[in-house]
């Protein structure tokens, strides 16, 4: 009994713990004080700054807004834009970035913040920014009964023992793996709402990483009419 209490007190501590960290960093305080800062540097004309910061609060904007919903692509390409940019003023001239998603994906529905993982995903693994820095590339295509959306970089890659963990970690949907967060976290929501086939994988290339998305529907429709992909 005494053993099961002190276990309840942790799990008590650690939850206690867990909201006060919510309550510290909470998003809504962070948007807000974000337009503050830019409105600042827009009087003082410090316009890097101001566009940074205008970036930035975008990519809040986006996810309070759009949490568990679905968008257009083309909206997931555009606050990537965004997520870029900020990364291009952390690194240069080093990284380079390039789309070429088919015209006919633009209006496809897309589960929000899909795209920023599996970019993010070249900066993690593919290191992409260090030393020489590299080239990401995006693109999307629609398939028989549903699309694919790939990233690719040329960074270093990752060994092929790696490659098979992170694969098999997001194949098992296992909690405490890492990897959870970012692209498991991804190819749980696609397994979960999509049909059998849709999930991500990585593959190694001759320099660097491609990531792959695949959503394969339950039901092959247009876009909901009430979507707005401006």
């Amino acid at each position: 009994e005494e053993e099961l209490e002190k276990l309840e007190t942790e799990k008590r501590l650690e939850m206690t713990k867990l909201e006060l960290l919510k309550s510290q960093i909470n998003p809504h305080f962070l948007f807000n004080t974000l337009n503050v800062i830019g409105g600042m540097a827009s009087l003082e004309e410090a316009e890097t700054t101001e566009k940074m910061i205008r970036a930035l609060s975008a990519l809040f904007r986006y996810n309070l807004k759009n949490q568990d919903t679905e968008v257009c692509l083309s909206q997931e390409l555009k606050i990537m834009e965004d997520y870029m940019y900020l990364q291009q003023m952390r690194f240069g001239k080093r990284v380079q970035y390039e789309t070429g998603c088919d015209p006919e994906t633009m209006e496809i529905l897309v589960p929000s913040f899909m795209l920023q993982p599996l970019v993010e995903n070249s900066f993690k693994h593919g290191e992409i920014g260090k030393k020489e820095g590299g080239r990401i590339r995006l693109w999307g295509e629609l398939i028989s009964g549903g699309y694919r959306v790939s990233v690719e970089d040329n960074g270093n890659g990752i060994s092929t023992k790696q490659l098979e963990q992170i694969n098999r970690a997001m194949e098992m949907d296992e909690d405490q793996h890492e990897e959870r967060i970012g692209l498991g976290n991804v190819n749980r929501r696609l397994k979960t709402y999509f049909e059998k086939g849709s999930g991500v994988i990585l593959e190694r290339l001759h320099q660097g990483l491609r990531v792959t998305l695949t959503v394969r529907y339950k039901e092959v429709s247009g876009i909901d009419e009430s979507s707005d992909c401006g």
